[in-house]
């Protein structure tokens, strides 16, 4: 006997789904993010992703290079690779995002301090609040 012993389309059915969501449905499926570089590199769109994303950090001035302090090791990195789709869903755009592998800092040793250059709206709303309620001088 061939095939699967419990198929998947006996036991969910798409017929319920609206013509559009049945086609991104049907995109997932059909589209795979990879999941290491080595599968990525062959693949031109994800080509393009990788070397807009090295091609952002560079003009940001996100890393410098520096000699490795003596008996350090390096922290690794890795390629994220995510498919970002419209609400119409078509493909907006490949993304990938070159990542740290942080779990093998440790604090004092590899890493003093933590710096997020994001705030959250929330955030910038209960500051402008309390601006506000307090008359803050603008000078």
């Amino acid at each position: 006997m061939f095939g699967t012993r419990y198929p998947l389309q006996r036991y969910v059915s798409y017929s319920g789904l609206s013509s559009p969501y049945r086609s991104f449905v049907s995109n997932i499926s059909r589209l795979v993010e990879p999941a290491t570089y080595e599968q990525a590199r062959h693949d031109p769109q994800w080509v393009a992703a990788m070397t807009a994303e090295i091609t952002a950090l560079e003009e940001n001035h996100t890393w410098s290079t520096v000699p490795l302090p003596p008996g350090q090791q390096p922290i690794g990195c890795k390629w994220v690779f995510k498919i970002k789709y419209k609400a119409d869903d078509s493909i907006e755009r490949y993304k990938a995002r070159l990542v740290a592998k942080e779990f093998t800092q440790r604090e004092g040793i590899d890493y003093k301090d933590t710096f997020a250059p994001i705030a959250k709206i929330t955030t910038v709303r209960c500051l402008l609040a309390v601006a506000a309620v307090r008359h803050w001088p603008l000078h």
